[in-house]
């Protein structure tokens, strides 16, 4: 008993005691609308009209429960005075089987308040009358046909402390019960853990794709404009037009750059972003551009349809290029950087080659990497069930060769 008492030193107990004197107490006002049916089968036994009247109060608070403002309401207040960690209900609509849970639920909880408040209230009472005899309290105790009554001494104290204990461990008891019953019954079902894992899931996705895409923007970018400013500096005396063609793209990729940022950021903050930047494959002569700015010597090679690869596909093979080519440009050695972009019936090819070994050209490997590079890139093309192969080609080159799987656009 005293194990069972232990807990009520702790304020939690208390709160959960009010948690379930609030949940017997506020079913009272659907009391007067249970009893209208025995009031109007007024020729009906007394246990009948008791029975009518426990059954339609029962059905009128599991109708309550049926409200999913109500749930949201237990849940918040289970979490506040019994101390028990539940997530928030799912938002989509929960299978019939596990919308019955809350107003089992609230039955229990107005069963179980009603049981502590009237069998505490009683056993309290009884402890606090019985020593003294106030308000002429008498208890008689009655087995197996052999009555006792203790008298005004020692024994009404024992009765009476014992009384208090019971009551003790009765709250203890229904706190208990209650904390045992809140996960299962207001906690997410199964459906609903699935629901939760799943959005999880999608947010998790979602942050891993602007992190992608920030990677790749900002990183091209920063990139781009140190070698384009590199060049800007070295031939600023003597070619100034040069000069301003490197300044220009530099602004340009700073711009694209801001832009791709403005809407991950909005993204993240779960808001609306002004700009939606959708770079496909059709802005690849721009990104080609701006490379030979800083001033590489790129070398395209175009095959087939391009304009009948569209939507995702499209905007994924852009950004799997300008990772390839940013990595050119930070590891490669100079030379001619090969660039081949095939669509065929069979799958859309892409290829990035570039020389390896010491730099020669302006701010070459003076780049640090966070090393997410070929590993976002493979994440990248595993969604979208392509392959993709990347090492050494021959003693002085490094290759990057994707191919993803095709769906023409009609």
């Amino acid at each position: 008993m005293l194990r069972g008492i232990r807990p009520l030193l702790r304020g939690s107990t208390y709160a959960g005691m009010l948690f379930a004197f609030l949940g017997a107490f506020a079913s009272l006002p659907l009391l007067p609308f249970a009893m209208l049916p025995a009031l109007v089968w007024r020729s009906a036994p007394y246990g009948v009209q008791v029975a009518l009247t426990l059954v339609v109060w029962a059905a009128l608070i599991g109708a309550v429960g049926l409200a999913r403002s109500t749930r949201r309401g237990l849940v918040a207040a289970a979490r506040r005075l019994l101390g028990v960690a539940l997530p928030d209900p799912a938002a989509a609509s929960a299978p019939a089987a596990d919308r019955l849970r809350t107003p089992l639920w609230l039955l229990l909880h107005v069963a179980v308040g009603w049981t502590g408040a009237l069998a505490g209230g009683l056993l309290l009472l009884m402890g606090l009358t019985l020593p003294g005899g106030w308000l002429d309290a008498e208890l008689e105790l009655s087995l197996f046909g052999g009555s006792a009554r203790p008298g005004d001494g020692w024994a009404s104290w024992v009765v009476a402390l014992v009384c208090l204990l019971l009551a003790a461990a009765l709250c203890a008891a229904v706190t208990r019960a209650l904390r045992w019953l809140a996960p299962r019954l207001l906690g997410p079902s199964a459906a609903e853990r699935l629901a939760l894992a799943a959005e999880r899931e999608r947010a998790l996705a979602e942050r891993n794709r602007l992190a992608h895409e920030l990677h790749d923007s900002i990183g091209h970018t920063l990139t781009a404009t140190t070698i384009q400013a590199a060049v800007a500096g070295e031939v600023l005396a003597a070619d100034p037009v040069a000069a301003r063609a490197a300044l220009r793209s530099i602004e340009e990729s700073a711009r694209a750059a801001l832009e791709d940022l403005d809407y991950v950021l909005g993204a993240l903050r779960e808001q609306e972003s002004e700009t939606a930047p959708a770079r496909t494959l059709a802005d690849l002569p721009e990104l080609l551009d701006r490379l030979r700015h800083a001033g590489a010597e790129v070398r395209p090679d175009l095959s087939g349809d391009l304009e009948r690869v569209q939507g995702t596909l499209s905007r994924a093979a852009y950004r799997i290029l300008q990772e390839g080519l940013t990595n050119a440009l930070r590891h490669g050695a100079g030379g001619p950087i090969q660039v081949s972009v095939a669509a065929a019936p069979d799958g859309l090819r892409l290829g990035v080659v570039n020389r390896i070994g010491a730099g020669t050209g302006p701010a070459r490997g003076t780049f640090p990497t966070s090393g997410h590079g070929l590993t976002g890139l493979a994440e990248r093309v595993r969604l979208l069930n392509g392959e993709l192969e990347s090492g050494a080609d021959g003693p002085d080159h490094w290759r990057l060769a994707v191919r993803l799987p095709v769906r023409w656009s009609a």
